[in-house]
């Protein structure tokens, strides 16, 4: 059974991991851009409203897809002042009622956006400002999209943290820093 559960959170792991790297990339482009505007209205005095709108296009899938890859690489910021401190099955009922929080959370946040984004679809959404980029809704879907990938993220993590409770013992999924066990 434990075996099924890490199988089936590798694999969300790895969609999560592709999705990450991907999205990454879009910061290359957010400073190529950025450095192409400053560039261009300090030595050319020349400016361009699509590509400075273009700036917070390529800063949505930056930030929204790559929460969930921040979290499997636990890049967040977590408290672990406590946390160390507790017992392991403790820390256990922790890792899983957070994961679980967090997989609430995120559907939520899914069904809240779609209509939003489904809305601006619907009406052929662009920017108000003349000269601004269109298809607004490909912006707005970056958040449904980012948190689908949380979603997947926290399954994975939900995984991990029922394997103890079903005799699988500790798992690796919330390891406590080696400087939080001094």
């Amino acid at each position: 059974m434990n075996e099924a559960l890490e199988r089936c959170a590798r694999v969300l792991d790895a969609i999560v991991e592709v999705c990450g790297r991907a999205a990454a990339w879009t910061g290359l482009a957010l400073v190529l851009v950025m450095a192409g505007n400053v560039l261009a209205r300090y030595i050319f005095n020349v400016g361009s409203v699509a590509m400075q709108e273009l700036e917070w296009h390529l800063m949505s899938p930056l930030t929204l897809l790559c929460i969930a890859y921040t979290v499997k690489h636990e890049g967040h910021v977590r408290v672990d002042i406590a946390y160390a401190h507790f017992p392991a099955v403790v820390r256990e009922v922790i890792d899983l009622f957070s994961a679980l929080c967090v997989v609430a959370l995120s559907v939520i946040v899914i069904v809240l956006s779609w209509h939003y984004v489904k809305q601006s679809y619907v009406i052929g959404e662009g920017s108000p400002d003349p000269g601004g980029l269109p298809y607004r809704f490909i912006l707005k879907a970056m958040i449904p999209a980012g948190f689908a990938l949380l979603l997947l993220q926290s399954i994975a993590a939900t995984l991990r943290a029922i394997q103890p409770f079903l005799g699988g013992g500790s798992h690796p999924a919330s390891p406590v820093p080696t400087d939080a066990r001094q």
